[in-house]
């Protein structure tokens, strides 16, 4: 009964409300842009693989250039602002994509440009994000917390990537990224009454940038089940970053799908991802957040390799399933995962804990996107997606391989 009191609790707060909703819209706007973006580069300005790859790995360069900084300055200002900001910086960006279409004046720089400040963006948002929540719900709740992000963002997300599929059919892919501006554009605004405790860290207690950085780094290392973690998040980063490459160009011209159908077969991870979001709390209440890690990490490894299976036809059907699965399992490890992580780090080096586990992360993501596109012009798409997710696979063995994580 405890336990659902506090669960109605965190309804009751208007704060947390609205940090949900803003959540929600924001992401909701995040999948069209999933599916638009780099169909602007295919179908606009007729990119190909390397072109591709270079606009994945300038969406994700940020995670390397800033990710270890941006967990400092996270900790030593107020996090509700950054958030903000962040919002109102990919929003800004996005919006000049339709407006220099309409002049004209649409370039591949001009997207790679759009990609690098969405990553800046996106870099600042998310350590500031989930280092802003123990602070909205405290320590206690963080994962019934995170599931319920994750179920409302997978709830919303569910339908973007089909709408952003019909969008870039019916009124053009750089025109459908106007959609995801607004939503940040809106998010911002419902950030804006978001009210929680929160101090900035006095100037005089501030050490220099680079000492603060190690401890980040030094407490993400020394700890066998993060760093455990951080080697399996990096690893599906680069794959990822390969998946994300080859995936567009797989499926509108290996499989032949138009846009609509491709944003309507992409849905499928986020069925799966939603599923995953609500079972992540229950499975961790009923095996152990350790259990739930390991048996969420093996089922994504092992599902991933059903989707490059698709063929034209009734084989179609084997991409969502296998994003699906993927989705379910992907979920109930990362919300465990992150959870464990709030709990166990201590509140003056969240920021910096988070930072450097999205740095180690996601710092491989764009060397993936650089390789996927390498690999597409030598291989095709079909090799590439086997290759992504081969490496998927793979890339959950540090957690699968250390049996001390099924004890905590």
């Amino acid at each position: 009964m405890r336990v659902e009191d506090k669960s109605a609790g965190m309804w009751r707060d208007r704060s947390f409300r609205l940090f949900l909703g803003a959540d929600v819209i924001s992401q909701f706007g995040s999948q069209i842009t999933i599916v638009a973006l780099p169909l602007v580069a295919v179908l606009t300005l007729d990119a190909g693989f390397l072109q591709i790859g270079i606009l994945t790995a300038a969406e994700l360069a940020a995670f390397l250039l800033v990710g270890l900084p941006a967990g400092v300055w996270v900790d030593r200002l107020r996090r509700r602002p950054i958030l903000i900001w962040s919002d109102l910086l990919r929003g800004v960006a996005l919006l000049s994509v339709p407006l220099a279409a309409a002049l004209d004046a649409l370039t591949l720089p001009h997207l790679y440009a759009v990609a690098l400040l969405m990553g800046l963006g996106a870099v600042f948002f998310d350590v500031a994000h989930m280092s802003f929540l123990p602070s909205l719900v405290g320590r206690d709740e963080v994962l019934r917390g995170n599931g319920t992000l994750e179920t409302l963002r997978n709830t919303a997300v569910l339908s973007g990537p089909a709408l952003g599929g019909w969008l870039v059919h019916t009124v053009t892919a750089p025109v459908a990224l106007l959609a995801d501006a607004i939503s940040y554009l809106a998010s911002a605004l419902l950030l804006g009454g978001v009210r929680a405790q929160e101090t900035a860290t006095p100037a005089a207690r501030r050490r220099r940038l680079r000492e603060e950085i190690a401890e980040g780094v030094r407490y993400v290392a020394g700890h066998p089940v993060l760093r455990r973690i951080a080697m399996t998040g990096a690893l599906v980063m680069l794959f990822n970053g390969i998946w994300s490459v080859a995936q567009p160009i797989f499926m509108l011209k290996v499989l032949h799908v138009n846009p609509a159908i491709y944003g309507l077969l992409l849905s499928g991870g986020a069925v799966g991802s939603l599923l995953g979001a609500v079972l992540a709390p229950r499975v961790a209440a009923r095996f152990g957040v350790g259990r739930a890690m390991y048996g969420g990490a093996a089922v994504a490894a092992l599902s991933i390799l059903v989707a490059p299976l698709a063929a034209e036809g009734r084989l179609l059907a084997l991409f969502p399933l296998g994003c699906a699965l993927n989705g379910i399992g992907g979920a109930v490890f990362s919300i465990n995962q992150l959870s464990y992580r709030q709990r166990i780090t201590p509140e003056h080096l969240l920021g910096r804990m988070n930072a450097s586990m999205r740095f180690l992360m996601w710092g491989a993501a764009p060397v993936g996107g650089l390789l996927g596109g390498v690999l597409g012009e030598g291989l095709g798409a079909h090799a590439a997606i086997w290759i992504g997710a081969a490496g998927v696979t793979a890339a959950h063995l540090p957690v699968l391989t250390y049996r001390k994580v099924l004890s905590l």
